[in-house]
């Protein structure tokens, strides 16, 4: 295995309201890793999947991944936080628009960028083709200064994609490892993508292991239940590569067994 020192993110992320009444939160928070590099959480409140998005800076183009759950920019306001970004760091630089999987509460925000200038929005459909994925192989995603290793992991989604960052260390996982129900839609291919992962991060430098969502609770094996837009009690978003082995292991354990799987930092539901 071979690991960067990892820092702890250090950041207490919007984890929703005890009423939308009383919510105070912003519509979107941004976490600034550094100054190349974003991460983005949608408000409980405004959608109970709450999911992460990354902005990640080159020196050619800035990469957008995942748009989100909801579609309307006064509930979910986007475009305009990215621009506001992309304004502070490099003023005109191009946008590209990528996702991790085809899900609706990754790609409900894709109409705000059609018709943004100097910006290519890859539908999640045709990823595959774009990055000319003919199996499960990896792909460079240039950015100028800035190269992501991109492998094409199904399993949870057969358009799943999955981001390396040499930069930060950072494995973007998307919906198929996370804290939270890692849904199975093809169980051969999800054993074959983790097995890949492990195999991959034993020769990568990977800091943390990064998805989309926080579902479990600090309780080992505990998750929050479906449609809940309120976890005061929310683990931190990072797995480590650690949590990859331990995921190897989970998909052995349950072999053909169907239903729902508690792990400590994991539920699989196949």
């Amino acid at each position: 295995m071979n690991t960067q020192h990892r820092t702890p993110l250090d950041v207490r992320w919007i984890h929703g309201s005890t009423s939308s009444k009383h919510n105070t939160d912003p519509d979107l928070q941004v976490h600034r890793v550094d100054e190349a590099t974003y991460i983005l959480r949608q408000n409980k409140a405004v959608h109970y999947e709450a999911p992460f998005l990354y902005l990640l800076f080159g020196t050619e183009r800035a990469v957008l991944i995942d748009t989100g759950a909801t579609a309307d920019p006064a509930h979910l306001p986007l475009r305009r936080t990215v621009d506001e970004l992309i304004e502070e760091h490099s003023p005109g630089l191009p946008l590209l628009v990528l996702h991790s999987h085809g899900h609706g509460d990754h790609t409900a925000g894709d109409g705000q960028f059609a018709d943004r200038p100097d910006t290519e929005l890859v539908p999640a459909a045709e990823a595959l083709a774009w990055f000319g994925f003919e199996g499960e192989e990896s792909r460079e995603l240039d950015l100028g200064g800035r190269v992501l290793e991109c492998l094409a992991t199904p399993g949870h989604h057969a358009a799943s994609v999955t981001y390396h960052d040499p930069r930060t260390g950072f494995l973007l996982t998307g919906d198929t490892v996370y804290p939270g129900r890692l849904y199975v839609n093809d169980w051969p291919a999800f054993t074959r993508t983790v097995d890949r992962l492990v195999e991959f991060t034993a020769t990568r430098e990977v800091t943390h292991v990064l998805g989309c969502h926080i579902e479990m609770t600090t309780e080992p094996g505990t998750d929050y239940p479906l449609g809940t837009t309120f976890q005061p009690d929310e683990p931190p978003l990072e797995l480590s590569v650690a949590d990859l082995h331990d995921l190897q292991a989970a998909c052995r354990e349950i072999g053909d067994r169907t239903g729902r799987h508690p792990y400590k930092r994991f539920v699989v539901c196949r």
